[in-house]
């Protein structure tokens, strides 16, 4: 049994090198994404007192390699089983090779559909589409004791059933990626500027004050801001754009509101 009252939420780590997000309940611990590698991710586990063989199963949002360069080892080491769509499955199998070159592989596979709710031990697991240049990528709503908190990184915009999908949550985790001017100053190739900014990039600190000063319902516990990236981004860009945002609307205030780190964990939070 595991020794947690509630519900729990540890980022390990969010932005381009690397992504990992623990919900724990009483009886069951969740991985969202396995962006760290193996040895990494047990550090960081370690530092917040997580133990990996406490796991109970690793989520994948998306196949790109900040979301899965660990995966197979993770799982493997531990024997978790690796939850992602079926499409995310075959892309990850064709662009990532194991140590010895073979395609790598999930000994313990579940395959889910977006807008299909399933679970894991006694968490309930609602994955919704979101916009990304991914095979199948997917932001998610979970419901544990109760308590909703949703996850929705690596998307261009927020469209009509992601604004739905993060309604009533007392936790939220969303990307705030980039300052647009800082994107369109900074050292990228045109080419990628163009793809981060697109329908199918990352939400950017301005995309997101513009969701939270219009349809966010202000019932989150917390905000996390996370993915910003460290070129063309700055925390004190992000904070202040969704400060202003909240700051707007009368009320919301009382949210507390934090922004992920790629390098540390974030404080664990409980609910």
């Amino acid at each position: 049994m595991l020794s947690i009252v509630a519900v729990q939420i540890t980022v390990l780590a969010s932005g381009s090198r690397g992504n990992g997000t623990v919900l724990a309940t009483s009886q069951t611990r969740l991985l969202i994404d396995c962006g760290l590698s193996c040895r990494e991710t047990c550090r960081r586990l370690a530092a917040q007192g997580i133990a990996p063989e406490s796991l109970s199963a690793i989520i994948i949002t998306h196949e790109h390699s900040d979301h899965v360069n660990g995966v197979h080892v993770m799982a493997k080491k531990f024997r978790l089983p690796v939850y992602m769509t079926a499409p995310t499955h075959g892309a990850w199998q064709r662009q990532f090779k194991d140590s010895a070159g073979n395609r790598v592989c999930a000994e313990r596979l579940e395959t889910f559909s977006s807008g299909r709710t399933f679970s894991v031990g006694d968490i309930e697991v609602m994955p919704f589409t979101v916009p990304h240049d991914a095979a199948d990528p997917v932001g998610f709503r979970f419901l544990a004791e109760g308590v909703r908190v949703a996850y929705a990184t690596d998307l261009g915009f927020m469209p009509r059933n992601v604004r739905d999908h993060l309604r009533s949550c007392e936790g939220l985790i969303l990307e705030s990626n980039h300052d647009l001017e800082m994107l369109r100053v900074g050292p990228y190739p045109w080419a990628v500027k163009q793809r981060v900014m697109s329908r199918v990039g990352h939400l950017s600190n301005d995309a997101l004050a513009e969701f939270l000063t219009s349809d966010y319902d202000g019932g989150a516990a917390f905000l996390i801001l996370a993915h910003l990236s460290e070129r063309n981004n700055h925390p004190d860009l992000a904070r202040v754009a969704a400060e202003r945002a909240l700051g707007m609307r009368p009320g919301l205030w009382g949210n507390r509101l934090m922004l992920a780190s790629q390098d540390e964990p974030l404080a664990t939070l409980t609910l």
